[in-house]
């Protein structure tokens, strides 16, 4: 909402996870200057996927694709920049305090700054209709015009393992390597080695296209680590790794049930990972907020750990 003025915004979540163990109370403040300028400060999600871009929860699985949640960044605090300066053409632009800052104390925080933006068009009308929903994967309203959206985005932060070393697990699990392995844990590179330090990179390119109760929606990613700091040798310089996702859904009862499927894919640097789902989501009542998901889902090689969705690292 706002506060005295409709330009002095202000959201506040409280968000909890049983499988996470976790319970985060997080809030913003900012102030739109215009159209094409919002400023905002506070807690937020990094803009380095399409998906952390204003998406949550209208996504057309149940949750974020294996492929997304292996290379996406997390959340942060920082300050950050949005607007659509031209009609169809929207940014989001963010300095933050890491990859996935929500759960660590403020005097494990390192001087190093993340930086993230993305960037994306929408050349024949709104993806969705205003608010909540505009980004929904789905096209629940069955538009019969064409929508398209195309976007970009990139990501680079400086990540610390933000535990001693000789800790084994870190307080960093943000990164994995394509194997399941936190990436500074110990003994992930070489054994007895551990990294203190390293660079993260990430690249995504989004689509989207609806109409009329279809709707696609895909992503591909590259991200490479670089630059570690480690207490002894390591094999190679840097990690690269690529993948994509792609989903498919459709409405054979206008706002009530859809049918979808679904696959991702990892290209790692130690292991390549895989999925594929089909699924239904039912809208028991007349609003695009409220829906019931199952799927039947088959994973291969899962790259990483999810504490509340269905992937573990090395499941098939």
């Amino acid at each position: 909402g706002y506060i005295f003025d409709k330009r002095l915004l202000y959201s506040c979540t409280v968000w909890t996870s049983a499988g996470a163990a976790s319970i985060v109370v997080a809030g913003n403040i900012g102030w739109r200057f215009n159209r094409g300028l919002t400023v905002m400060g506070g807690y937020t999600g990094v803009p380095g996927s399409p998906s952390l871009v204003n998406t949550f929860p209208f996504f057309t699985p149940t949750d974020r694709s294996m492929a997304d949640n292996f290379f996406r960044p997390g959340f942060t605090q920082g300050l950050w920049a949005s607007g659509e300066p031209v009609k169809g053409l929207n940014y989001l632009a963010c300095v933050g305090t890491g990859l996935n800052t929500l759960n660590i104390s403020a005097n494990k925080i390192d001087t190093h700054l993340l930086y993230s933006g993305s960037v994306w068009w929408e050349p024949m009308g709104d993806y969705g209709p205003p608010g909540k929903s505009r980004n929904m994967y789905d096209d629940y309203f069955a538009s019969k015009d064409v929508r398209i959206r195309l976007g970009t985005a990139y990501t680079r932060s400086r990540e610390d393992r933000l535990s001693n070393l000789d800790t084994s697990s870190p307080e960093n699990t943000s990164l994995y390597n394509s194997d399941g392995v936190l990436t500074f844990s110990t003994g992930a590179f070489a054994p007895g080695v551990t990294v203190q330090q390293a660079t993260y990179g990430l690249g995504a390119i989004g689509a989207g296209i609806k109409w009329n109760g279809l709707a696609v929606n895909g992503q591909y990613y590259i991200r490479w680590l670089d630059n570690f700091d480690a207490d002894g040798p390591l094999p190679l310089d840097s990690t690269y790794d690529r993948g994509f996702e792609l989903s498919l859904s459709a409405f054979v009862i206008p706002k009530k049930l859809s049918l979808y499927g679904r696959g991702s894919k990892v290209y790692g640097e130690f292991n390549d990972s895989w999925e594929y789902a089909v699924g239904a989501k039912w809208h028991p009542v007349n609003t695009e907020r409220f829906w019931l998901t199952g799927e039947v889902i088959n994973v291969h090689r899962v790259p990483y750990t999810g504490a509340f969705t269905p992937y573990t690292a090395g499941l098939d």
